[in-house]
């Protein structure tokens, strides 16, 4: 309680839930993604479980510090760099966003052609397996720099805490919103492409400062949010843009 009550605490405790939520940002797009492929009863289920494997996945990591300080001895060495764990996790994490992020929008784009018998079905099981598997990778890239801001575990993990609450009260929204407008989905989906070729620069210890991605995130959701409200002005009666989407138990 002692450390609670130290008032640099509470403003490392307000910046860290401050740059979770920012790094948590990625996580609810591909969240949201994902919950989209299920039927509409099993979305919000989903999302909160989504989040609830990413805290637990963050505080287990956590109360792990000394062996994740371990991941960044070199495992690896090529010609013109050493790999760690660490760099390992990255690459493939990256290597997977990339691959899912282009299957979506094959997906959406590509799926007329496609007869009901070869459409993939998601499943609720699937689904959270492949949040969990990039919830490792985002925990460990948000895990890293807590520890790089805060040396106390107790504000740490209240820091997490907070900060996946936050994401639960919005990420229904967000994820609906995305779910709505095709345009912020195909939107969201490159920036998972970005964000992923990140993640490999970084496993080979190219470092890419994060600002840049965010600030060119923020630049591109404010220009399409512009676009949808020119377009609810300029053509209100025509029908909305539909990406192809074949889910078990909804009507197309």
């Amino acid at each position: 309680m002692e450390l609670f009550l130290d008032p640099q605490a509470w403003i490392a405790l307000a910046t860290l839930t401050a740059l979770e939520i920012v790094l948590g940002v990625d996580n609810i797009i591909f969240i949201s993604i994902l919950v989209g492929r299920l039927p509409v009863h099993q979305r919000n289920r989903a999302r909160k479980l989504g989040l609830a494997l990413a805290m637990l996945t963050r505080i287990l990591l956590l109360m792990s510090l000394a062996w994740i300080m371990t991941l960044t001895d070199p495992l690896i060495e090529l010609p013109n760099a050493e790999l760690s764990v660490r760099d390992l996790i990255l690459i493939g994490g990256g290597l997977f966003l990339l691959w899912k992020s282009v299957h979506e929008i094959h997906g959406s784009l590509e799926g007329a052609d496609q007869s009901p018998q070869t459409v993939a079905k998601a499943t609720f099981g699937a689904v959270l397996l492949q949040i969990a598997i990039i919830d490792i990778v985002f925990s460990l890239d948000s895990v890293i720099t807590a520890v790089g801001m805060v040396s106390e575990v107790p504000i740490m993990i209240a820091a997490i805490v907070i900060a996946v609450l936050v994401m639960m009260w919005g990420a229904r929204a967000i994820g609906e919103f995305v779910d709505r407008h095709p345009t912020i989905k195909m939107l969201a989906l490159s920036f998972l492409i970005m964000v992923g070729m990140a993640l490999i620069a970084e496993g080979f210890a190219i470092h890419v400062p994060k600002g840049y991605i965010y600030f060119a995130m923020a630049f591109s959701v404010a220009v399409e949010m512009l676009n949808l409200k020119l377009r609810a002005r300029s053509q209100p009666r025509t029908q909305p843009v539909r990406l192809h989407k074949k889910i078990e138990g909804e009507d197309a």
